[in-house]
């Protein structure tokens, strides 16, 4: 590939993440809403980085990823466990008062936006590593960017959340469809197999 096509490339990636970020950005913002504010930046910086060494990760074997039968019927149970612990926390009172000191720990957290990444990036990931073909550098800038966007959209979301609850209600109910959905086709592709 030259350059010119790189760069072609490059803006289909760029197009791809700004489409497949949103969901991922949903579930990082309502991890970090029950954290005191002083942690709430630091939550979406190690989110951000743990997420981007999972994307790299990934990327560096997508194509070997689409062979694995059940991988996304894994994933969105994990996703389904994500939402489970997220509406316990929504069902707190804490989260009702805006400015609230929280309850939930930096850790936990953590857990959750690992979690929710591995299982939810996995679209974008293998998106990604299809648009970028054999480019290293066009696929690792391409990931790069999708933790960028997740991070400045998660950031955006949590204070969104403190303000107005019913917004982690809707964003609930995204992560329950995506988490849904991924068993409905996983499901689907292990049946089909046996």
């Amino acid at each position: 590939m030259d350059w010119t096509q790189d760069l072609v490339v490059l803006a289909q990636v760029v197009m791809i993440d700004v489409a497949l970020a949103g969901d991922n950005a949903v579930v990082v913002g309502m991890a970090v809403a029950g954290l005191p504010a002083r942690q709430k930046k630091r939550a979406i910086l190690l989110g951000i980085g743990g997420a981007t060494v999972i994307r790299i990760a990934l990327g560096a074997v997508a194509l070997q990823l689409l062979a694995i039968i059940g991988l996304l019927l894994a994933g969105g149970i994990l996703l389904l466990w994500v939402c489970w612990k997220m509406f316990r926390e929504l069902r707190r009172p804490h989260l009702a008062v805006a400015g609230g000191a929280g309850t939930k720990t930096l850790r936990q957290a953590m857990v959750q936006i690992i979690i929710a990444d591995i299982s939810m990036s996995l679209d974008n990931v293998l998106a990604v590593a299809g648009a970028a073909h054999d480019s290293i550098w066009v696929l690792t800038a391409g990931l790069i960017l999708s933790v960028g966007l997740m991070g400045l959209a998660a950031g955006l979301i949590a204070r969104l959340l403190e303000r107005q609850k019913w917004i982690a209600w809707a964003g609930l109910l995204i992560v329950l469809y995506v988490a849904l959905s991924m068993v409905w086709h996983g499901w689907h592709e292990v049946a089909g197999v046996i």
